[in-house]
């Protein structure tokens, strides 16, 4: 099965781990000098209906992921080691700005 990195944003992500779901595929990491993908990126939930900002990002890895199906991934790792915090846009949360 060939699959475009447009159609997993539409796919859900479990962990097989302790079967919880993780969101959707939010963005990709890709390595430039070898044009692999090294990581999937799911972007955190919306605190307070996101005017507080997100919860932290849960990065993937590529070798983390087990089977990729018509409408799930899943994959098999412990997302705290993997999560990150995203560098706060201008509009990443209303109140966040004023938080800080």
């Amino acid at each position: 099965m060939n699959c475009r990195i447009v159609d997993m944003r539409n796919k859900d992500v479990v962990n097989i781990k302790d079967g919880t779901r993780l969101g959707f595929v939010s963005d990709v990491e890709v390595d430039t000098t070898t044009a692999t993908l090294v990581a999937i990126v799911i972007y955190g939930r919306p605190k307070c209906f996101g005017l507080l900002g997100r919860e932290d990002d849960c990065i993937i890895d590529w070798c983390d992921i087990e089977v990729i199906g018509e409408d799930t991934i899943l994959v098999n790792c412990t997302p705290k080691r993997h999560c990150h915090t995203r560098k706060c846009g201008k509009f990443d949360g209303f109140l966040g700005s004023f938080l800080r």
